[in-house]
């Protein structure tokens, strides 16, 4: 366990030394037998511990003695519920995509690494209160098919089968969508077919080979 909440701090950090999240905003955990590790409420990256690192149970249970869970706890919960494949999920309030998803737009297929979100596009989750079921219920709806979207007024989100690369796919997001907002400063981009993005997709499931 302590390897576990060990990595959530490095890569914590790293949401501050990359620039993906100030402070303390966005959020991470990582899968652990019946539940999951994450990242505490209103806490700077720079100062946790692993004590600081709360466990919560796959039916939202937890300690409060041991500590509050990030407020937006509850989407890790369901997103882990629904998608047997996420192993560590990685929340970030990214520059980029969050000024892309302050138009409530998501990401069309512009450039080939769109796919790298696994599908033809990068959607938007529709605006809820942070925390709420309903901001859950929209997350994963616009994770359908996909492990990373955009959250309307709000971020992204990325998940994957190891905490690495969950955190290199919000990277990859943060990317994309400053390319995609560059693009839109010389008028409207040019979108690849569906066709081509399928094809994409397809080379893509062997693109990376390490982590």
């Amino acid at each position: 366990m302590s390897k576990i909440k060990g990595e959530i701090i490095k890569y914590s950090r790293m949401l501050n030394s990359r620039k993906l999240s100030a402070l303390r905003s966005g959020n991470i955990s990582v899968r652990h037998k019946d539940g999951f590790f994450i990242t505490p409420s209103g806490k700077k990256y720079s100062s946790l511990k692993n004590a600081d690192i709360v466990f919560v149970t796959i039916d939202g249970k937890f300690n409060k003695k041991k500590g509050i869970p990030s407020s937006e706890w509850k989407f890790h919960q369901d997103i882990y519920r629904i998608k047997k494949e996420a192993k560590a999920i990685v929340h970030a309030h990214s520059t980029n995509a969050t000024a892309v998803s302050t138009h409530k737009r998501g990401i069309p297929a512009f450039h080939y690494m769109v796919a790298m979100a696994g599908g033809h596009d990068i959607k938007c989750a529709k605006y809820a209160t942070f925390g709420t079921r309903n901001l859950s219920k929209n997350i994963l709806k616009a994770l359908k098919g996909r492990k990373a979207c955009l959250i309307a007024n709000h971020g992204q989100i990325a998940f994957e089968d190891n905490l690495a690369k969950a955190f290199e796919l919000a990277e990859e997001v943060e990317n994309i969508s400053l390319q995609y907002i560059t693009s839109l400063k010389l008028g409207k981009p040019k979108i690849l077919s569906f066709k081509e993005m399928h094809k994409v997709l397809s080379k893509s499931k062997n693109y990376k080979k390490d982590n």
